[in-house]
């Protein structure tokens, strides 16, 4: 891993923060193997379902392989996309945030995920992470988050232990900025809450600055990036890494989860408050979600951009749940941001469990 003592990027060390000739075959190689590790877990995982390939072409330049599975076992539908895209005019949800990028081609390569269990103890899950070059720009962006339904506080620490540690063998001061991040980002703010219990997040990741590159500067994740300060600059090389052992990390932070929580029996009253919740999901991605954003702006697949809609959700007007209740205890702890990984663990069975 390459470490330097300045931010100041000197003539000699340009060469190593430049991206190598060969940067996009390497980070497309990378996301396709991750689609391939992903599916081919999940499907053993599931035990039922399979995947369902629908390669398709960008008119506009590149294209992609979406991964559907419907009605397995476990998932009740489950999308693992890859995509990789070029063209001449830069979305404006680029341009806005990195001006120096006009005029330029892009390529921008990913990939995404997000799988709703059929079992309302098992929680939604979602994973994408990115690359975007145009000229003299270029960044690695992304995360992973989970939205659970009526979730154990052994799940949470688990999830987010496996985040750190995956951070923290790159830099400690990932995890706590990503963290604060993700809280942030996959937050709606016409709701006032939470979407699920966060992650990890980033974006415009080029080695140089802070860390945090969001709009609100005056939130918990700006603060703490600017009481850090410029970090040590990270070359390609090291974020290329970073973002690979982020995505690796996924199987093993969610797979005990799914493993302990399927057998658990539910009823129609859990369903139904699955489905409402599921509604929050669909909110999000329509109104807030940047994939979603830059996939339409840039004319890409709509079927593969959508393909994070869960298959069913209701909507109730003005619900509340009942207090003292699992469903009150999801918006009372758990949509609210906690420090995970040092939480004290009530027993396995958590504050909601049976």
């Amino acid at each position: 891993m390459t470490r330097f003592s300045s931010t100041k990027i000197s003539e000699s060390s340009q060469s190593n923060f430049n991206p190598p000739e060969d940067s996009r075959e390497r980070v497309s190689r990378a996301f396709r193997q991750l689609q391939d590790q992903i599916c081919h877990q999940l499907k053993q995982l599931d035990g039922v379902g399979a995947f369902w390939e629908d390669s398709w072409k960008r008119p506009d330049g590149g294209g992609g392989r979406s991964r559907v599975m419907k009605e397995g076992a476990v998932f009740e539908q489950g999308g693992v996309n890859f995509s990789e895209v070029w063209g001449k005019n830069l979305p404006p949800s680029i341009l806005v945030k990195r001006p120096e990028a006009a005029g330029h081609g892009f390529y921008a390569t990913g990939t995404s995920m997000v799988l709703h269990p059929r079992n309302p103890y098992i929680p939604t899950v979602h994973l994408n992470y990115r690359y975007f070059e145009a000229g003299p720009v270029w960044w690695f962006g992304g995360g992973i988050d989970l939205t659970p339904y009526y979730p154990f506080e052994a799940d949470m620490v688990h999830f987010h232990q496996t985040l750190k540690e995956a951070c923290d063998r790159h830099r400690p001061e990932y995890y706590p900025n990503f963290k604060l991040w993700c809280d942030e980002y996959f937050y709606l703010k016409h709701r006032q809450e939470p979407r699920g219990v966060g992650g990890i997040f980033f974006d415009y990741q080029d080695g140089r600055g802070c860390l945090y590159h969001g709009p609100n500067q005056e939130g918990a994740a700006a603060k703490h990036s600017r009481q850090m300060g410029e970090l040590p600059v990270r070359d390609w090389e090291h974020l290329f890494a970073f973002v690979q052992e982020c995505g690796n990390a996924f199987l093993p932070a969610y797979t005990p989860i799914v493993e302990k929580r399927r057998a658990i029996e539910y009823g129609e009253h859990q369903r139904n408050f699955q489905l409402y919740r599921r509604g929050r999901y669909v909110e999000f991605n329509l109104i807030y979600d940047r994939g979603t954003i830059f996939g339409l702006q840039t004319n890409g697949r709509t079927e593969s951009i959508l393909m994070s809609l869960p298959p069913l959700v209701r909507w109730e007007y003005n619900y509340h749940p009942q207090p003292g209740t699992p469903e009150s205890q999801l918006y009372e702890i758990f949509l609210k941001p906690q420090d995970w990984v040092n939480w004290s663990v009530n027993g396995e069975k958590g504050l909601v469990g049976k």
